[in-house]
């Protein structure tokens, strides 16, 4: 007996959405992104509307979008809040690589001091 086959994912819907704000986003000088500036160094946030609710989300663009501006999105019919623009969880990868560094840095010279410090008693 054949087995049914299983359901093929959901096509993704395309809307348009409206950006709502478009901000420069400086190289701030700290410890993880130690001021660096990635390619994308515009924060666009956007609203659109998928079966009849609101939704509102942002991403980072290297060039600058201006307000009330319309842009094409897709976005999934089962989880609408998911799109193709979505910063989604883990809102900034250029940044994670940069977040691990330090701390991986952070611990080698945290264990050459100690090593320093016991080998000067």
């Amino acid at each position: 007996m054949k087995k049914p086959d299983a359901p093929a994912s959901p096509q993704s819907i395309t809307t348009e959405a409206t950006v709502t704000s478009c901000k420069f986003q400086f190289a701030r000088m700290n410890t993880f992104t130690l001021g660096i500036q990635t390619g994308d160094k515009f924060r666009i946030t956007f609203d659109y509307y998928a079966h009849g609710h609101l939704y509102s989300d942002e991403f980072q663009s290297p060039i600058a979008i201006p307000q009330n501006e319309r842009i094409s999105i897709t976005y999934n019919p089962l989880h609408p809040e998911q799109n193709s623009r979505s910063s989604g969880p883990g809102a900034s990868p250029s940044r994670s690589p940069l977040i691990a560094i330090g701390i991986i840095g952070s611990v080698i010279l945290s264990l050459i001091w100690l090593a320093i410090l016991h080998g000067c008693s």
